[in-house]
């Protein structure tokens, strides 16, 4: 029988729906749509990248209802480390959930740090002259922050989450409105001749693209690591996770469409700065300057949940004696994995003096490895090894949610990931 969250009183649950779904929403938004933009522009060649945002919302929504599933029936702190540690027992012991706690180590700290670069690449904008070894210095002390304000009880860091997701949701709808005043139709849909061409070229854009698109989405699944500090984990988790996806779906998209309706996609698709040349293009300097703080805010707002939630990982997996025990002792005052916390930190501080590209990838071929796939199959073991274990979500439509999953991640990722497209210009 899966062991659960409810046999580890001395969390605090302190997350309802509200605070949950603006950690999972301001984890998935942050920096990203303003620093790959160019990238899928680039990648798949024109305004046909709006198919990689599609796509990629539909692959979210596929693996999100599985982390609904696994989430609400075993809500325990470290999300994945629990599945697979349930579903693999049966064949390969505690290999699984061995190997995957280790990936976490560099998974989690990985894109944490392109939230970092990202942040110390708009600082630019304020700090004109700076070089490549100020922008890692920079991410590097971003990160040193990020942690300070992390080391505290979870129900004040709901309060904080919950204005940072304001913050967050102020800077999309500046972006949505200004869009949506200066948009030319001509300019957002001025596709290349052969754009939409089922050729080899379009196949692997579109491959590079989704890549892309998924490394947008990431974080949909923040809370389920967090499942013993959620109240009512067995509603609020899936409900957090299906919300956030849809909520940052349409935003993303909103964005994507109404910024290449503003800048012309040949310029975007140069751009290292994208959020404040937009808005230089639409409401001048003045909204550009204003633009990049929120932006900034935004960007801190999804490292410091995906740092608070990544945390959390490794705390079930020490308990069980597969990593360092250390990793299992909670704070005695705060009450939350502290030596998680300061070892990711540390880790992202590190990987901040990469580059984004080699970042990028390197993310994507360890989760989707190890994590993604593993769950999906996890989800199926259960269903066979544990048919009796209470599920108060089941995943809608199992059999096509799961086949699409599978095809979607076959046929384009693995053969097209490496592809030369998701090169981020200036950044690498």
């Amino acid at each position: 029988m899966a062991r659960t969250g409810q046999e580890n009183p001395r969390f605090i649950r302190a997350l309802g729906l509200f605070s949950a779904t603006a950690v999972n929403m301001s984890q998935m938004v942050g920096i990203g749509p303003f620093i790959t933009i160019p990238l899928i522009l680039s990648a798949m060649g024109g305004p046909q990248a709006i198919l990689g945002w599609i796509v990629g919302a539909l692959l979210a929504m596929a693996d999100g209802l599985v982390w609904s599933e696994l989430g609400a029936a075993m809500p325990g702190t470290g999300g994945s480390y629990v599945y697979l540690r349930e579903a693999y027992q049966y064949y390969s012991g505690k290999l699984i959930p061995f190997l995957f706690v280790w990936s976490t180590l560099l998974a989690t700290p990985l894109i944490m740090s392109t939230g970092m670069i990202g942040m110390a690449n708009y600082l630019g904008y304020f700090w004109h002259g700076m070089t490549p070894l100020d922008t890692k210095l920079v991410a590097a002390g971003i990160t040193i922050i990020t942690v300070a304000l992390l080391y505290r009880r979870i129900d004040s860091i709901a309060r904080i989450t919950q204005v940072l997701w304001g913050g967050m949701i102020l800077t999309v709808l500046i972006v949505i409105v200004a869009a949506a005043t200066h948009f030319h139709p001509r300019l957002a849909f001025s596709y290349p001749p052969g754009a939409f061409a089922l050729t080899p070229k379009f196949f692997a854009g579109l491959g590079a693209g989704l890549l892309i698109a998924i490394y947008d989405y990431l974080g949909y699944y923040t809370t389920a690591y967090l499942g013993d500090e959620v109240k009512n984990p067995g509603k609020v988790i899936p409900g957090s996770i299906l919300l956030a996806i849809l909520a940052v779906a349409v935003i993303d998209l909103s964005m994507n469409i109404g910024i290449i309706g503003v800048v012309p996609w040949q310029e975007a698709a140069k751009s290292t700065t994208i959020g404040t040349l937009f808005m230089e293009k639409a409401w001048g300097p003045t909204g550009a300057t204003i633009l990049a703080l929120l932006i900034l805010w935004t960007a801190f707002a999804s490292v410091y949940t995906g740092l608070l939630g990544g945390s959390r990982l490794p705390y079930n997996a020490a308990r069980d004696k597969l990593f360092f025990k250390s990793f299992g002792i909670l704070h005695p005052r705060l009450k939350f994995p502290y030596i998680s916390l300061l070892v990711m930190g540390g880790f992202t501080a590190i990987f901040s003096f990469f580059s984004l590209s080699a970042i990028i990838n390197a993310l994507m071929a360890i989760s989707i490895v190890v994590q993604f796939i593993g769950q999906v199959i996890a989800l199926t073991l259960l269903r066979i090894k544990q048919p009796e274990l209470h599920r108060p979500f089941r995943q809608w439509l199992y059999h096509v949610f799961r086949t699409l999953w599978y095809v979607v991640w076959a046929f384009f990722l693995f053969p097209f990931r490496r592809v030369g497209g998701l090169r981020i210009h200036g950044l690498g």
